[in-house]
């Protein structure tokens, strides 16, 4: 039997052919364009999502029997807005999760409804990114878009109505609308009523490995598919790539490195950061999970080599580094920038790199980019494990940690090791495990997890490079601090 997982993503979607035993098939990439309309806005429009899916299908199965294919499980880029009209028509472009627009609003709602009062209603605090906060934004700035507001829906929970016919979200994707009472799996009457939107607008809440429906003859056509083929709800990208990477049962942690950088530690219960800078979401095996989420990761290196350098060969830019300035670079690289969410929660943040001199060279501010990163994500790392929770591995997972040399990096600076599992694709590959649950292939996530992830090599921490870095993260962590009030000057006289 084949199953197909579908990861949306920022820049494009993947999709995977997956047989019952965990083997890709095949492996199909469709990109589609990001919009900037303003400095700090991102948006995508759903219609070129739809497109690359059909499209990336049709590929993916060619020459396939239609008959094996048993189901269908997406993961998608979390906290977008998309929202559809009465005749679910899509009323503008969808705006994305790293889109930076509604300080205001999460002002708002952390500072005049109250920090605690939201957390109470959803076990988060609210951020630039959540859903909740763009709707207020869409009430104040584009009315005449609000009054139209029939669905609200997330990036793929939109392909899935497309596939099904059906409006329908999974409670991990939900934990990062601001929308969600999270321990209670249910949406939050106060929030709803915060955002002057009615539950009639949302869609109806599933388990990740739920089935929603079977394909509508429409998406059967334009995909070439039987219309036998089950979709299941899916997760948040960060969920299923937890599910991809065995990421389930307590204390379990994957670091994940693509546009943006996460660590997610699973969970058997709705535990909660006090100070509000980690998230508290719920897990695609139908537990929960805390994520830390810096906004900028593997692009901080896109940009440093892309934007800066002018090189599209990153490993090239790596290999050029002398392994005997690890640990001892002098130049420190703030990864800041979108603005970041964990665990500083500020969309005024930017980047920065400080220590500059002379002699610095090429290779030592690639190298304090690569570091920057590490150390960011060490951040939220930090701050979960004072919860307290054992943290003592972790797996590692993305384009990002494909990289020898960033490997090397992280398990120095995390002080533990990485496993690296078989199968890369975290996300879309999560996506078609929770697939072979909806369809009975497995009886439940564990099991699943269990047969299907392997881990292939540890990258283990040198005891005398984690000292060297243990030295270098404790001047990075000051530096933060010293910008802060800078960075908020720097944005008002922008403006």
């Amino acid at each position: 039997m084949l199953y197909i997982g579908i990861d949306l993503g920022t820049s494009a979607v993947k999709l995977l052919l997956v047989d019952e035993t965990g083997q890709i098939v095949n492996a199909v990439t469709k990109e589609y364009p990001v919009f900037y309309p303003r400095p700090g806005w991102s948006e995508q429009n759903p219609d070129d999502w739809w497109s690359a899916c059909t499209a990336g299908i049709r590929e993916l199965t060619a020459g396939t029997d239609m008959d094996e294919i048993r189901g269908i499980g997406a993961a998608g880029q979390m906290h977008g807005l998309v929202i559809l009209d009465k005749n679910d028509v899509v009323i503008r472009p969808a705006i994305l999760w790293n889109d930076s627009r509604t300080e205001e609003e999460v002002w708002y709602l952390n500072h005049i409804v109250g920090e605690d009062k939201i957390a109470d209603y959803t076990a988060n605090a609210a951020f630039a990114g959540f859903t909740a906060p763009k709707l207020l934004w869409m009430k104040k700035n584009e009315p005449w878009n609000f009054d139209k507001i029939c669905r609200i829906m997330l990036p793929k929970d939109y392909i899935n109505y497309k596939l099904t016919g059906v409006h329908s979200c999974d409670y991990s994707d939900a934990s990062g609308t601001l929308l969600l009472d999270t321990r209670k799996k249910c949406w939050s009457k106060e929030m709803l009523q915060i955002c002057e939107i009615h539950e009639c607008q949302l869609p109806k809440l599933y388990e990740s490995f739920e089935v929603i429906g079977s394909l509508c003859h429409k998406a059967a056509k334009e995909c070439r598919l039987s219309e036998k083929i089950k979709v299941v709800a899916g997760a948040g990208d960060n969920a299923a790539a937890g599910i991809g990477t065995g990421t389930t049962g307590e204390g379990k942690c994957n670091i994940s490195l693509g546009t943006s950088g996460t660590v997610l530690i699973s969970s058997g219960d709705c535990r909660m950061d006090p100070g509000h800078a980690i998230h508290t979401f719920a897990h695609a095996d139908g537990t929960y999970h805390l994520l830390g989420c810096m906004l900028s990761a593997a692009s901080c290196n896109t940009w440093i080599c892309d934007t800066i350098l002018h090189t599209s060969d990153y490993a090239a830019e790596q290999r050029r580094i002398p392994e005997n300035i690890l640990g001892k670079n002098h130049v420190y690289f703030l990864p800041y920038l979108m603005g970041e969410r964990s665990p500083v929660n500020d969309s005024n943040a930017r980047g920065s790199f400080t220590g500059l001199t002379m002699d610095t060279t090429r290779e030592a501010l690639v190298l304090a980019v690569l570091e920057g990163v590490a150390f960011g994500i060490r951040d939220s790392l930090e701050v979960i494990k004072s919860l307290p929770l054992s943290v003592t591995k972790s797996t590692f997972c993305g384009g990002g940690a494909q990289s020898p040399l960033w490997q090397k990096i992280f398990a120095n600076v995390l002080h533990m090791p990485l496993d690296m599992v078989k199968t890369e694709q975290g996300p879309g590959y999560g996506a078609a495990i929770l697939s072979m649950v909806g369809c009975g292939e497995y009886r439940n996530v564990k099991e699943a997890v269990e047969s299907l992830v392997e881990i292939t090599r540890v990258i283990e921490p040198d005891p005398t490079l984690t000292e060297q870095y243990e030295l270098q993260y404790q001047k990075f962590k000051k530096i933060y601090p010293a910008m802060k009030h800078v960075f908020l000057e720097l944005r008002s006289f922008a403006l």
